[in-house]
């Protein structure tokens, strides 16, 4: 039976994500529409007969002028059968729902995972000042879906933007870091995290920082801190209004930790939960209050958060492909690993151009 793709509401669209099985990612929530400023959100489904059998939040993102053409965006989605042995079945009334909004190029980032290291398989690879990149060492785990699905879509005449090499040529991270927590206790889960993380979290609280849940009115004093933590690492930070965006939008997907020490806020972290799934989604931290360890303490928390409402896994989102100590995102894999989990990689984000002549003319447009 052939399926169709059409117009969902937003009820419809988080009641089956709600009522999924498998990992759905917070992007494909329809909420985040309301949080992307500058993007139009759509709630589609596919459906067998009167069955609804898949969900996506697609993003339109209007060319200047001509709000008519657009590029569609799916984050971290559908939310459909990977498995399926017919993959054309699900995506081609997809690129004609799109078109038919007046799409002229599709970006999907399909959640299917390619593979995992454990953590000791990475420091094992750090060690060797031979291996560059995660990707050149062997997986503790493959997963065939994987291969399967990237055959099927380039014969279907979807193509990749080349990697940058640091695995952040996606607008999403290709690679992330999870830990596990299903069937796992606490003291299971810190008896994995190294001997620094341990350490840290035991001078966090012997300091006297001490972490609580925050409210809507501690977004300010978050952003302040999230600030000064832009302008120390070298990004551009995001305006307070994005923040209050998503708390107003995610609701109870969304919470705050604040870690306060000797009175004043030292460190503060969203997480964003769906399901068994908890994301670290945003984190900063006082330079000041460093030596008190606050942000151990947060990740703590969290993690603990996660589990008691029943995650099986928690996220610290993206770090890079390299392994070399001399890349400045080198760090990111290295704090992060002491966490005692896994390197997942996913088939990463891919396209299709609808009416080539528009996408082209986009991308110029956009490097000009």
């Amino acid at each position: 039976m052939s399926l169709v793709v059409r117009a969902i509401c937003s009820q419809t669209h988080e009641d089956f994500i709600q009522s999924a099985d498998g990992h759905v990612s917070f992007l494909q929530l329809p909420q985040w529409g309301e949080v992307k400023v500058g993007w139009k959100p759509e709630s589609i489904g596919w459906f067998r007969n009167s069955t609804l059998v898949g969900v996506a939040l697609v993003l339109y993102r209007s060319v200047p002028r001509l709000p008519q053409r657009s590029l569609a965006y799916i984050p971290e989605g559908p939310a459909i059968d990977w498995s399926s042995e017919n993959l054309e079945s699900w995506l081609k009334p997809l690129v004609s729902h799109v078109k038919s909004r007046g799409a002229f190029q599709l970006k999907i980032g399909p959640p299917v995972v390619v593979a995992q290291w454990d953590t000791d398989t990475v420091k094992e690879a750090i060690a060797n000042v031979h291996v560059g990149l995660i990707s050149e060492i062997e997986p503790d785990r493959t997963f065939e879906t994987a291969s399967r699905v990237v055959n099927e879509l380039k014969k279907m005449g979807w193509s990749q933007e080349a990697s940058d090499g640091a695995g952040f040529g996606d607008v999403q991270p290709r690679f992330v870091f999870q830990v596990p927590l299903a069937d796992r206790s606490s003291k299971d889960i810190l008896a994995g995290f190294n001997q620094q993380w341990r350490r840290n979290i035991r001078k966090a609280e012997k300091s006297g920082v001490v972490v609580r849940l925050g409210t809507r009115s501690d977004l300010p004093a978050f952003h302040s801190v999230y600030v000064e933590t832009a302008q120390r690492d070298g990004f551009t930070p995001r305006g307070l209004i994005y923040f209050e965006r998503m708390w107003d939008a995610l609701g109870e997907h969304l919470t705050l930790h604040v870690a306060e020490y000797e009175g004043h806020v030292a460190a503060a972290t969203i997480m964003v939960t769906v399901n068994k799934h908890a994301w670290y989604s945003y984190g900063a931290s006082t330079t000041a209050d460093r030596d008190a360890r606050p942000s151990n303490a947060l990740q703590w928390n969290m993690i603990e958060t996660a589990r008691e409402l029943g995650c099986d896994t928690y996220d610290l989102r993206g770090i890079s492909n390299t392994l070399d100590p001399d890349n400045h995102l080198f760090g990111l894999i290295n704090f992060k690993l002491g966490s005692g989990g896994y390197v997942q990689e996913y088939v990463g984000e891919w396209d299709f151009d609808i009416r080539k002549v528009w996408t082209r003319a986009f991308k110029w447009y956009q490097k000009r």
